[in-house]
């Protein structure tokens, strides 16, 4: 791409933004796609979140917002934090941005020399490679299996660490897993890290608030890790405010200082009515607040989860402890013949079939998990229970 800089030149469009696009095409040509695709909550934003938005349009001023967001929400998000996991931190900590995406991409931009090393367990979500290569560093992608929960050992960590390591990306609850991390997991992985104390580790807690089993851990609950964990995190999913952009990151205030000067070069304050909104969302009851979204979104796990074992025990389903995915492996499918001759060579080409029969996933490709596809129940009960069946109905037809 003649004049583009390499580094742009070469990232590819997220697979998961690419088929949101297919289907809206489909669709729109008239095809009834059932679309289990994205992670984005079909709940309507809380009432507390749309009227404080509404009071802040409606008191007509709008400057521009402080680059690290307004003292208030800052102040909320610092004590949500001290209140709720004991992190220690205070309003110097807190960065807002423009969704939690800018918040990890300022985070590994501010840290990251030219050619450092960026520990990335797989499966892991879409950006983060790309962010990675962004600041000009090397992801070390790091396997992980289902029988380790998805989950990055100590015994890995160790044998892929090295001098050149300056990040560790962990997310928890996972995209695309569902898996959470446990407080004696982390320690496990605090130990490791003991002997780097040049590696830091970005921690991607979007969605911390949508769990199903257990309590939330932070990397910074962690004593050995509090003064070098940047929790990025954000409004997106627990407050169904995706297309709001609204994510925040704590870090230790000279980086805290220094992200916010990378996004003070680049797209300044997030939007001021959205904070205004996030706020009042905090100062809620928190539990009274997302107790329906959660309730619902149980309900639909748990159905997935019965029908996957009764009609395709071979994807291996399993119940995820947080998020809204399910993380399929089609290894049994691929190297299969559709009925009309072409050979399911990979989790991309099951993926193109699937959408053809009406049913849209996202191909584990994009999530280094090359023989899965990604399910999200962030849709109705009534369009999983019609997507499941035309999901299964296709897959038996290949042979």
């Amino acid at each position: 791409m003649t004049g583009v800089a390499q580094r742009v030149a070469e990232l590819s469009e997220a697979q998961t933004l690419g088929m949101a696009q297919r289907v809206r095409e489909l669709r729109a040509a008239g095809k009834p796609i059932l679309s289990l695709l994205l992670g984005e909550p079909d709940f309507p934003v809380p009432e507390p979140i749309r009227a404080a938005a509404i009071a802040a349009i409606q008191e007509g001023h709008a400057p521009y917002p402080p680059v690290p967001g307004i003292a208030p929400l800052r102040e909320a998000i610092a004590s949500y934090y001290h209140r709720t996991y004991g992190v220690p931190c205070s309003v110097e900590w807190v960065v807002v941005s423009n969704g939690s995406k800018q918040a990890i991409f300022n985070a590994l931009f501010s840290l990251i020399e030219p050619g450092e090393e960026v520990i990335v367990p797989a499966p892991y979500w879409v950006s983060y490679l790309p962010l990675v290569h962004l600041a000009q560093g090397k992801p070390i992608i790091v396997p992980t299996t289902q029988a380790e929960g998805y989950k990055l050992t100590p015994e890995k960590l160790a044998r892929y660490l090295s001098p050149r390591t300056k990040a560790l990306i962990l997310c928890s609850p996972s995209n695309p897993t569902g898996s959470c991390y446990t407080r004696p997991e982390l320690e496990a992985l605090a130990e490791v890290l003991s002997a780097y104390p040049q590696v830091w580790v970005i921690s991607d807690e979007i969605y911390e608030l949508i769990r199903y089993e257990g309590q939330h851990v932070s990397p910074a609950q962690i004593p050995s890790l509090a003064e070098r964990t940047v929790i990025c995190n954000g409004f997106s999913k627990a407050f169904a405010m995706p297309g709001w952009r609204l994510g925040y990151a704590l870090a230790p205030p000279k980086l805290a200082a220094a992200m916010a000067k990378v996004q003070g070069q680049t797209s300044s304050g997030a939007n001021l009515i959205a904070q205004k909104a996030a706020l009042a969302g905090l100062q809620s009851d928190l539990t009274q607040l997302l107790a329906p979204m959660l309730q619902a979104f149980r309900e639909r796990r748990d159905y997935i989860y019965t029908y996957l074992k009764a009609y395709l025990p071979q994807t291996e389903p399993y119940l995820p402890e947080g998020a809204f995915y399910f993380l399929l492996n089609v290894s049994s499918f691929l190297g299969k013949v559709t009925p009309t001759g072409e050979i399911i060579a990979d989790a991309d080409v099951l993926t193109e079939y699937l959408l053809i029969h009406g049913v849209a996933l996202v191909s584990g490709t994009a999530f280094g998990a090359p023989q899965h596809l990604r399910l999200s129940y962030a849709v109705s009960l009534n369009e999983i229970k019609a997507g499941l069946p035309r999901m299964v109905e296709a897959l038996r037809a290949l042979v």
